[in-house]
């Protein structure tokens, strides 16, 4: 059996952003050369923050397997598919939910920030509690060798594994132990400075123009106190050095150049332009031509290969519960 990797992203937002990209779909490319990838849009995820607009989750699905296409995803070796068309998900999920202590959801780092940032106790449901059981069952479905994941994301993961030896110990070894698969792309900032985010609206998409890119770059943050070319710059927090330390092979001078006021703002902006928009244009491109048909066909593929997985997975689940 083909080492096999599980990953994940809500359909939260209708198209990819640069952070998206390095972050996690550069990764999943390179990493088809060793692993069956196993790419999930996590629909059912979106319901905890978008219950009250569903039908926009599917219309995101649609964009954001596009975005998985374009971006280098190879439906000969890998599989998409929609997190809702494997009905095994919402099974697991309920047995899991029955043998993991409450204590342990309320202590996930991320519940009481997303908890206040939603700002009405109506909007947080059960769903938004349990979250990280539905992303255990999502993960140990499919017995994974790995998980791809952002350094800032890693803790997230450990509740899956805590909730794997937990059931392993009631029940029997049915969930093998999964690694982190962590990246080397540094955090990437969004025009305004902070981290790049469709929430913040400072995000440079995939399905942006060109034209769109430069005004997004020309409009971004950078040293406050760089006022002239020769004022020094501090690269480490000037959000578009941080662009060029991914996109562009000749950052290290740049950015010394920038400490040394050696070169500005408006030169780093226009070589960033240039850079970014060279690097995604085949991306664009190959998207211009992938049709909403061209879509569900992948979706419908990589559903019915994930529900033979899946399928298996709750038989070794059933019978080592006496439930079968």
């Amino acid at each position: 059996m083909p080492k096999r990797l599980l990953s994940g992203m809500q359909p939260t937002q209708p198209r990819l952003h640069l952070g998206n990209i390095e972050g996690a779909l550069r990764n999943w490319v390179r990493l088809q050369d060793e692993f069956e990838i196993f790419c999930f849009i996590a629909d059912w995820h979106a319901l905890t923050s978008m219950a009250h607009e569903p039908h926009l989750i599917k219309h995101n699905t649609r964009e954001i397997t596009k975005d998985y296409i374009a971006g280098g995803i190879d439906l000969k070796r890998s599989i998409i598919f929609a997190q809702s068309d494997v009905k095994e998900h919402a099974e697991l999920h309920l047995l899991f939910s029955m043998v993991t202590p409450l204590g342990w959801l309320e202590r996930v780092p991320t519940y009481k920030e997303k908890k206040e940032a939603m700002g009405s106790e109506e909007r947080e449901s059960y769903g938004f509690l349990g979250y990280p059981v539905l992303q255990a069952a999502d993960i140990l479905m499919y017995k994974p060798h790995g998980v791809p994941v952002g350094k800032d994301q890693a803790p997230h993961l450990e509740l899956s594994r805590e909730i794997a030896r937990r059931f392993n110990n009631l029940y029997g070894e049915v969930f093998p132990e999964f690694e982190n698969v962590i990246g080397d792309i540094p955090l990437l900032l969004g025009t305004d400075g902070r981290k790049m985010s469709k929430s913040y609206d400072n995000a440079i998409y995939l399905s942006d123009t060109e034209d769109e890119t430069a005004a997004k770059i020309n409009s971004a943050f950078t040293t406050p106190t760089k006022i002239k070319k020769t004022d020094p710059g501090i690269p480490e927090t000037c959000a578009v050095c941080n662009l060029l330390r991914v996109y562009s092979p000749n950052w290290e001078t740049q950015w010394e150049e920038d400490r040394q006021g050696i070169r500005g703002c408006m030169q780093n902006k226009r070589e960033l332009i240039e850079c970014v928009n060279e690097n995604l244009r085949p991306m664009r491109e190959r998207r211009a031509h992938i049709s909403d048909a061209d879509v569900e066909d992948a979706l419908k593929k990589g559903a019915e290969r994930a529900r033979e997985v899946a399928a298996a997975t709750m038989v070794d689940v059933r019978a080592a519960m006496g439930m079968s």
